[in-house]
């Protein structure tokens, strides 16, 4: 079985977070493939489907971004998922808005929720890094990652989003250049570039 996770806060007041698009990532993921309703469990709230002939169970944890780990952590225990069998989904400053990078391992970037899974489950699990740009200034980062996301970068949000749901068997079958590859060829057949993050230049 894999465990898709996707990162974010809980609550209406954060859904349209950028910080929250872990979640929307996850929960495209879901509808796309028709997994079984949401309930409350490990934490958070759960699903499961299958992709490819695989197994998934989805997570969204409920114990805001900083604690994320515990909800994970819960789930990969309860069913013995091997941590190369876990994808997790987070926005990534360090990465252009509507750009999607994947891959298993590396450091956390300064992100409180990898930091929290890392440290709860061991660090060499696939993660799905969704670029949402950079305010430019490091003291404005907490008030950009939790503001909504603006109208202008709604298509974006959307098609990556799509895209995941769309490309998700590449990751149960370990394919994630080609993941990578063929995410930039969906965005670019949905018009979408690489827009600019408010406010600032993207990175």
């Amino acid at each position: 079985m894999f465990l898709f996770a996707g990162l974010g806060n809980p609550g209406s007041k954060y859904a349209g977070n950028r910080h929250n698009i872990g979640f929307m990532a996850v929960d495209a993921i879901v509808r796309r493939h028709r997994f079984t309703p949401w309930r409350r469990r490990f934490q958070g709230a759960a699903c499961e489907g299958e992709i490819e002939g695989q197994k998934v169970l989805a997570v969204l944890p409920e114990t805001y971004m900083n604690e994320s780990g515990r909800a994970v952590s819960e789930a990969q225990r309860f069913y013995k998922i091997a941590l190369g069998d876990i994808f997790v989904f987070h926005d990534e400053l360090d990465l252009a808005p509507a750009k999607v990078r994947a891959k298993f391992g590396g450091g956390n970037a300064g992100h409180n929720g990898l930091r929290s899974v890392t440290a709860h489950c061991g660090n060499d699990y696939g993660r799905v890094r969704l670029g949402i740009g950079h305010p430019g200034d490091k003291a404005l980062v907490m008030p950009f990652v939790l503001a909504d996301f603006a109208k202008a970068e709604r298509p974006w949000v959307e098609a990556v989003c799509d895209g995941c749901a769309e490309l998700a068997g590449l990751l149960v079958t370990r394919r994630l250049d080609d993941f990578q590859s063929r995410m930039h060829l969906y965005l670019e057949g949905r018009g979408i570039g690489a827009p600019k993050t408010p406010g600032a230049a993207a990175k």
